[in-house]
Order: structure tokens, then C-alpha cells, then sequence
């Protein structure tokens, strides 16, 4: 790697021109990773107009992961109708790339069971299902394809992937050998009662087909780090639920038993994604790569980079998560390995300096402590969230624009 010049490090504001790559991901329940592009693009072109700005919305396998991999391999996306975490109907797509007749689908979990398809009074990850997305294994398997790729992210699930081997065909026991199939897609909650699950169908569902799990997060099913303790709060859970659901999750996993080559799947890298999807799907047979590694080959992230001055990304949410596989920390790591700047704008910033410098972050920007130090209440960042996140491109854009 060639070494960082100051030119690539420094502050930009004495250049004439900058090329300037914007590549955030949604800021979860307000924008999409298009909206958040286009409102960061807007705010620092108001400060820098003469800078030349490319936009590249990504995602980690979250929402988002179809509609970017369709415009870096193209493809014909499939529209289905599906159940969503309520059993309600919803749209989704089946995106499927043919190569030399070998076909790949692309699927996004939270097409199927994202957090922002629940309504904010019904969230609750007790009940919420992942039917819909085994629905969606259905239809791509029926598509022809023989390679199913599947990004996990943006769920709000917690069921360990109960629902999606329900809509493939698992059958459930419960005490005294009485049926409990019916439990498989009621939600995380459901599960404390199965004793056993038959997974006989689904195999038979999706034999033949290579199942990859495309995951933004490493967390293991169970613990402290698992889907529960780490995720379920921001899906509606609160403290007595995440207990509920631990313990169901639990009891689910003794109910599955091992793979039948000894592995547990349960404690796997990724098993905890997608509120658990990732524990159902290796429990399959699904090998596991890191969603954001996908998507940024697909893109042709470093080439861009390497054709930019200073690289922009952003999400809601700059946290611990954020370093543990998803955009920002891909996006940085790779902006450090160019040797380019990578700065953060995001809702909120929950790590500290010596934490984000590590991981190949030069500079990170909050929009809610830019609205208090506005004078404005905090709730704008949300419900003014375009406008606001422009408001403070257009601030960042004064140090690190031309």
C-alpha cells in the first residue's frame, strides 16, 4: 500500500476541488441509505459546490442489500407477495443474477421482517415472525435457483429463525408428544413450550440449493452478546421480555438438538444475526459471510475510493455495533488502507475517539448534538431527519470540503 500523503489525510479546505465519495447506510427508522446519500450529498454541496460528489448508498445485509447488489451485478428482480412480522401481507423481492445458467437469488431479511414494517405501538419481538422470509426461500428455490445469498439485518424478529423453517416445512412437538408446528411462526415467545422440531421437509425444501448467510453482525445466538441481550430492546422488548425471550430461545435450541455432523450451530459467528436467523439458517447447512465484505466487492468500494479525496459514511447509530462488521467499519477500514479520510455523520455517536481512530474513522459528527447546539430540541434529528442531516454535512463540509 502506498503511504498516506497529507493530501489524502488533511483537511481539504485549501483545495480547489475535492472528489468526494458519500457511502452511508440507512439511518434506521428515518431514512434509507438513498435518503441519507441524498441529504448528505445536498448539505455539503450547499457549502462546497464546486466539489465533485459520488453517492453510493450500501448496506451490511440490512435493508438495502437487493437494491445494492442489483446495481453492482444487475439481475431481474422477481416482486412476491409475502407474510410479514404480523402475518400481514407484504411486497418483497426475489433478485436473481444468472451466470452462464448458473442462477444466485439475493433475498433481504428485512423485506420480509424488518423492524420498520412493525408499527411502533405493535413492536414487540415476542410475537414478531420470520415466516415471510422462509416464504422467500420458497420462491426463489422455485425460480431456479441454486445458490440463495441472504442478507441479514434491520429485523424485528426474535423468533431464531422459528418462522422461516416453519414456512419450509418444520413440524414441532411439545410435551407428551402433542403438535406444536403452530408455535414455529408465532414469534420468539412461542417456542418455550416445543420439545422437538422435525426438520425432515425443509431439508427436502431446499436440497440441492447453497445456502449463504450474508450477515451484519458476528453475535452468537445466546448470552450477552447474543440476538437477545444485544438486540432486542430496540425492537420493543423490554427488560422482562429479553428474559422471556432468552429462555425461549434457549429452550429452542435444546428443541433442534446439534447438526447431524456435531456442530452447534447456536454459538456460531453470525448466529444471532437477523434476531437469530443466522442460527436457523447454519443449522441448515448456511456458510456465513460477513455482509459488508459482499456488498463492497460487489460495488467495487476500493476502486471508488481510491478515486476520491475524502470518503463520507453514516447511520443512525455509531455504537459498539457499528465497529462489529456493518458499513461504517467497512467503509473505514477500507478508506485506511487507501489511505484517505473517512469521516462519519450519523444520528448519534456512541464511541469514543481512541475507539473510531482504530478502526480507520478520522472524524465523527452527531446530528442530535448538532441540533442541540442549535438551540433545537433533539426530537428534530428524527422527525426533521433529512433536513437535519444535510444541516450538518453542510458544517462538516466547511473543514473537509474544498
Amino acid at each position: 500500500m502506498n503511504p498516506p500523503t497529507a493530501r489524502a489525510l488533511l483537511p481539504r479546505a485549501s483545495v480547489d476541488v475535492m472528489r468526494v465519495l458519500i457511502a452511508p447506510d440507512s439511518f434506521t427508522g428515518t431514512l434509507s441509505a438513498m435518503q441519507a446519500s441524498e441529504a448528505i450529498a445536498d448539505g455539503w454541496q450547499r457549502t462546497s459546490p464546486n466539489d465533485v460528489v459520488h453517492q453510493l448508498p450500501l448496506s451490511d445485509g440490512g435493508p438495502g442489500f437487493v437494491s445494492v447488489i442489483h446495481g453492482g451485478l444487475g439481475g431481474q428482480l422477481h416482486p412476491v407477495t409475502i407474510s410479514g412480522p404480523l402475518g400481514e401481507p407484504t411486497l418483497a423481492d426475489v433478485l436473481i443474477v444468472d451466470r452462464d445458467g448458473a442462477k444466485t437469488a439475493y433475498l433481504e431479511s428485512s423485506q420480509a421482517c424488518g423492524l420498520h414494517l412493525v408499527p411502533r405501538g405493535k413492536r414487540d419481538p415476542r410475537r414478531t415472525s420470520t415466516f415471510g422470509l422462509g416464504e422467500l426461500v420458497r420462491h426463489a428455490v422455485a425460480l431456479g435457483a441454486r445458490q440463495i445469498v441472504i442478507g441479514l439485518g434491520g429485523t424485528g424478529t426474535n423468533d431464531a429463525g422459528a418462522g422461516l423453517l416453519a414456512a419450509l416445512g418444520a413440524k414441532a412437538q411439545g410435551v407428551s408428544g402433542v403438535d406444536c408446528t403452530d408455535a414455529l411462526r408465532n414469534g420468539g415467545a412461542a417456542l418455550t413450550g416445543i420439545t422437538a422440531v422435525d426438520l425432515t421437509d425443509v431439508r427436502s425444501a431446499v436440497d440441492g440449493v447453497e445456502l449463504v448467510v450474508a450477515s451484519d453482525v458476528d453475535n452468537p445466538l445466546l448470552g450477552l452478546r447474543g440476538a437477545t441481550n444485544g438486540y432486542a430492546r430496540q425492537k420493543g422488548a423490554d427488560d422482562g421480555a429479553v428474559m422471556e425471550l432468552e429462555g425461549a430461545l434457549e429452550n429452542f435450541v435444546a428443541a433442534l438438538g446439534r447438526r447431524a455432523d456435531g456442530k452447534d450451530p447456536a454459538v456460531a459467528l453470525g448466529a444471532g444475526a437477523g434476531g437469530g436467523l443466522g442460527f436457523a439458517l447454519m443449522h441448515l447447512g448456511a456458510s456465513r459471510v460477513p455482509g459488508i465484505a459482499t456488498v463492497l466487492e460487489t460495488v467495487g468500494l476500493v476502486g471508488l475510493i481510491a478515486n476520491s479525496d475524502v470518503v463520507v459514511t453514516g447511520e443512525g447509530s455509531f455504537d459498539w455495533q457499528s465497529l462489529r462488521g456493518k458499513v461504517v467499519s467497512g467503509v473505514a477500514s477500507a478508506a485506511l488502507e487507501q489511505g484517505r479520510p473517512c469521516v462519519v455523520i450519523a444520528g448519534r455517536v456512541e464511541v469514543g475517539r481512541r475507539e473510531f481512530a482504530a478502526s480507520g474513522v478520522t472524524a465523527a459528527f452527531a446530528v442530535v448534538d448538532d441540533v442541540r447546539a442549535r438551540g433545537l430540541d433533539e426530537q428534530m434529528a428524527i422527525n426533521d431527519a433529512s433536513a437535519q442531516v444535510a444541516e450538518l454535512a453542510a458544517r462538516v463540509a466547511r473543514t473537509w470540503g474544498s
